[in-house]
Order: C-alpha cells, then sequence, then structure tokens
C-alpha cells in the first residue's frame, strides 16, 4: 500500500491538502482549531470524506472562529445535527463547541500555541494523556494526527516527497528533537 505522499499525488481531494498543510507548522489559534475539530470529524470515517466536507465544516462552525463555537448553545447544537453539509454526530459536534471553550481559556495562559510549545517535545502516548486531560474526544489517533499535521511529531511526509523538504525548511517542533523522546515506550 503506498504512503499518503503516493497516496496524495495527483488525487484531487487529497493533493491540496498534502501539498500546503499537511505537516506544516502553525501558531494560527483558528487552524489549530479547524484542525483538531477536523481529526474529531474524521475518526471513524475516511479523511476523504472529511476533505469533501471541509467546506461545509467551515460554514456551519463559522469558519471555525473559536469565540464564535465558544459561544453556541442547544439553538446552534440543533442546526449543527440537521446539516447535511458536515459530518452528523453529536458527539464529535459537543466536543467541538466544548474544546471551543477549552481553547478560549488556554488564552489566559498565553493560548493554544504556548500551551503546545509548554508541552513539546513528549512522545505521542504522553501527547495523548495530555490533551485527554484538557480536550474532548481526543484518542491517540486524533491526537496523533493533529500534531502531525501541525508539525509537533515527526513528518507524515516521506523523505523523497518534495513537500517534507518544504516543511523541513520552517522548522517544524519536531525537527531537532533526538527521535528517542516520540518513541513509545
Amino acid at each position: 500500500m503506498p504512503g499518503y505522499c503516493e497516496f496524495a499525488k495527483d488525487n484531487p481531494i487529497h493533493q491540496p491538502y498534502h501539498d500546503t498543510e499537511y505537516g506544516f507548522p502553525t501558531k494560527d489559534e483558528r487552524v489549530l482549531f479547524e484542525r483538531l475539530s477536523l481529526e474529531i470529524m474524521q475518526a471513524g470515517l475516511s479523511w476523504e470524506i472529511v476533505l469533501k466536507k471541509r467546506a461545509g465544516m467551515n460554514a456551519a462552525f463559522h469558519r471555525f472562529d473559536v469565540d464564535r463555537v465558544a459561544a453556541y448553545g442547544d439553538r446552534e447544537t440543533a442546526r449543527l445535527l440537521a446539516d447535511a453539509n458536515i459530518i452528523r454526530n453529536r458527539l464529535k459536534v459537543a466536543a467541538i463547541i466544548e474544546n471551543a471553550k477549552r481553547f478560549k481559556a488556554l488564552r489566559s495562559e498565553g493560548g493554544i500555541a504556548k500551551w503546545l510549545e509548554r508541552h513539546h517535545p513528549m512522545s505521542k502516548k504522553d501527547w495523548t494523556k495530555v490533551f485527554k486531560k484538557s480536550f474532548k474526544f481526543t484518542g491517540g489517533e486524533i491526537v496523533g494526527e493533529f500534531l502531525m499535521s501541525i508539525g509537533y511529531l515527526p513528518s507524515p511526509h516521506e523523505t523523497s516527497c518534495p513537500v517534507h523538504a518544504t516543511i523541513m525548511a520552517l522548522s517544524p517542533p519536531w525537527a531537532g528533537v533526538d527521535p528517542k523522546v516520540y518513541d513509545e515506550v
């Protein structure tokens, strides 16, 4: 089975994400919130479904504006669960709304980007423990993919992939850390 880099090549659904987002470091709160939310939505589904529904989810969740989503109540939850343009799962929607509140609360400590920096570096296993204490609906696969997608766990790209070199030039947080740190012992 080919790796994601080979799979994404010439794939109109996957290639744009692969080439411009996957593994690229970011500190932007909105981007981090969207990425975690998309990973939550992906649980049990294919990433292709998430990418196909991404525009609808951005519209439905007000471009993943943390303040707006954190203020959602029963009316907004009902609106989301009736929206065929998103993945309609009550637990996932509730987790996203709750996580927006938690992102907002982290602002008093410097925000989610600073929170990530304070915990880095760790193994995926340790990251998962921290995420489970801090956020909702964050199992090992969700946490691992989220952290790879934002440059906190080793690159998801094959070293032969041109995107890998582009990401390395951006000095992602995982680069330069002893690889043993990321081993799950």
